[in-house]
């Protein structure tokens, strides 16, 4: 294990000193616009880069292997530290957040949730909106790459079944893990310059465009404004978030195919067809819903309906307008696309299509051996049999990702929350979504008034949602620390 520690706090350290060059960026732009947050964000880098230097140098050599063991310990490591380090500069800031605060604005920010608990965000400094979107780009490149690259080896809730799907072929197109990575970070840095590109030929400023391609492409969901991208009265810009969206929540093996490969693929892969009708019939129901009540009109309603199904289901979290104002149909909808997410290998959060998909057909096979006892049927993904070991990890994780909600929910609501606001909050963190419904934590609320053990149980909440349960689950297993 000592082998492994090496190589986790080596790990560590090279995303520290990422971490630290980083915070430059805004401590650039505030030292540019003369605010005294320049200074936070100056000491937050050298501290940053300090500590991973260290952990570089005195970790420099070892064998390149990684238990598996060592895997979930360093995936855990990984986003408790980039989380910890991610809210020094809120907590030194101008800002005057509790410590609370800042961590549950970090872990928000790095696990692409985008909950937030500031208020006033039109009128803070640029240093800080450039910070939190930088939080939620890298949480985005980061979720890729686990999910790329270390979830299907690990085999969390039938991930295994997205290794022979993505991993192994992406190594045909590209032999090595690392060219894979770049590959992806290649695309990620495309998508999010065509975004930026795109809304401010729509009007957007240049560094708010900057701000919101970064969370859009990223499914973050931190804005600029407290009004989210409701401050922008724009058919154009709203109709642009919703199409980059929808691309962030589209698995990325797809792109580097298409890229490397000319491969058109993006219409064959049952996940996205899955995803691509359950965006269809919400957006279809909801806009008829709008138009028939005179709530908008038929423009319109398609344009607030496309937009914020497309933001619950990708869990980015922007809003346009405050759909918990629409009725109870509505608002059921959006309580239910909220636990979907998007697809695998994506940005976005959620339960995942692929195991929608594959939850499906082991119930459609289910029913036939209902109806028909002496039959044999097969569960199919992707044309290919699925084995019983994917079906019964797909199975678990529903089970556990249900299981941990509903304590979540109890936990909530023993710290004072009305059961409305406790259970969406939990939905909100496990899935990865930002807001919740009601009128607290709904899209035009925030989490800013919870009590402190609230805030807490969310962060937690947010990083089980975020490294699939089980991740977390394994560690305090006692098993996992025998040798």
């Amino acid at each position: 294990m000592s082998t492994n520690l090496q190589i986790i706090f080596f790990t560590i350290g090279v995303l520290l000193l990422t971490l630290g060059g980083a915070l430059l960026f805004p401590f650039i732009l505030d030292l540019y616009d003369g605010h005294e947050n320049a200074s936070a964000f100056g000491w937050s880098a050298i501290f940053a880069i300090f500590v991973g230097g260290g952990l570089c140098i005195s970790n420099s050599t070892f064998p390149r292997t990684l238990s598996i063991r060592g895997a979930f310990l360093m995936t855990i490591s990984i986003w408790f530290v980039v989380s910890f380090f991610s809210a020094i500069p809120l907590y030194i800031s101008d800002l005057d957040l509790s410590m609370t605060d800042a961590i549950f604005e970090s872990v928000s920010g790095v696990t692409t949730t985008g909950a937030t608990v500031l208020t006033g965000l039109d009128e803070m400094s640029r240093g800080i909106l450039l910070w939190r979107s930088i939080m939620g780009w890298i949480g985005g490149i980061g979720i890729v790459a686990f999910a790329m690259i270390l979830l299907p080896f690990l085999k969390i809730g039938g991930m295994q079944l997205f290794r022979a799907e993505s991993s192994d072929r992406s190594e045909k197109i590209l032999p090595r893990t690392t060219n894979i990575v770049w590959s992806i970070i290649y695309v990620y840095l495309f998508l999010t310059a065509s975004c930026f590109i795109v809304y401010n030929i729509f009007g957007m400023p240049r560094f708010e465009a900057i701000v919101h391609a970064m969370t859009t492409v990223a499914t973050a969901g931190f804005s600029s404004h407290d009004n989210s991208l409701a401050f922008y009265d724009s058919y154009a810009i709203h109709m642009t978030a919703t199409f980059f969206m929808f691309l962030g929540g589209i698995p990325f093996i797809l792109y580097v195919k298409y890229v490397y490969q000319g491969t058109f693929s993006f219409h064959k892969d049952s996940q996205v067809r899955v995803y691509s009708g359950i965006l269809l019939v919400a957006i279809t129901l909801l806009t008829l819903h709008l138009w028939f009540n005179d709530i908008y009109s038929l423009a319109d309603s398609f344009r607030y309906s496309a937009f914020n199904v497309t933001s619950i289901i990708t869990t980015t979290g922007y809003a346009a307008s405050d759909y918990g104002l629409w009725g109870a149909f509505p608002v059921s909808v959006f309580f239910f696309v909220t636990y979907i997410g998007g697809c695998a290998g994506s940005t976005s959060g959620g339960i995942k299509m692929l195991r929608v998909d594959i939850a499906f057909q082991a119930l459609n096979r289910h029913l036939k051996t209902l109806i028909y006892p002496n039959g044999t049927f097969t569960a199919s993904y992707q044309g290919k049999p699925l084995s019983s070991d994917v079906i019964n990890a797909v199975m678990g994780f529903l089970f556990l990702f249900v299981f941990f909600n509903v304590v979540l929910t109890v936990a909530l609501t023993l710290t004072g929350l009305d059961f409305m606001t406790a259970m969406t909050g939990a939905a909100s963190a496990m899935a990865n979504v930002g807001p919740g419904l009601g009128d607290t934590i709904g899209p035009s609320g925030n989490y800013s008034t919870l009590p402190t053990t609230a805030k807490w149980l969310l962060c937690l909440g947010m990083l089980l949602g975020r490294l699939e349960v089980l991740t977390m689950l394994v560690l305090v297993t006692p098993s996992f620390w025998r040798n």
